[in-house]
């Protein structure tokens, strides 16, 4: 997990705060469910697909409120990086993590255990968390 200075707790209670207030509700309803659904999810491998479908979530946000010019075909990871680079490195982090979420959803469930999975969970709060405060207004963006 990367470590940020990010003011106040980093949990982030199903809240992305401001991250999207310009573009309506609908964005913080998607984190906030998907945090939940992986909380809330029973087995390890559900609930670590399920964190790792928040934090695109939240990426998605990112990029909701970042509004980025594409140029060529690039991954999410690396289009959140470049475009808030404050963020680089929870985008670096989830990217490391796309070859063993493929194979946790193509069927390899033990490949992960409930720790990790809990552990991603935390993450991808700490990321909602992270991205509220810097792209809503609380860090220094460009």
């Amino acid at each position: 997990m990367p470590a940020l200075d990010v003011p106040g707790p980093h949990r982030t209670s199903h809240r992305a705060g401001p991250l999207v207030a310009e573009n309506g509700g609908g964005a913080v309803d998607d984190v906030a469910a998907a945090l939940a659904a992986a909380e809330d999810a029973a087995r390890p491998a559900t609930r670590y697909l399920a964190a790792h479908a928040a934090a695109l979530r939240v990426a998605a946000a990112v990029l909701a409120v970042r509004r980025p010019r594409l140029r060529g075909r690039r991954g999410v990871w690396e289009v959140v990086a470049a475009v808030a680079p404050e963020l680089g490195e929870w985008a670096a982090y989830f990217g490391t993590l796309e070859l063993k979420r493929q194979a946790v959803a193509a069927g390899a469930s033990g490949l992960v255990g409930t720790r990790e999975a809990d552990d991603l969970v935390r993450d991808a709060e700490a990321f909602a968390a992270a991205a509220a405060w810097y792209c809503g207004g609380g860090g220094r963006h460009g």
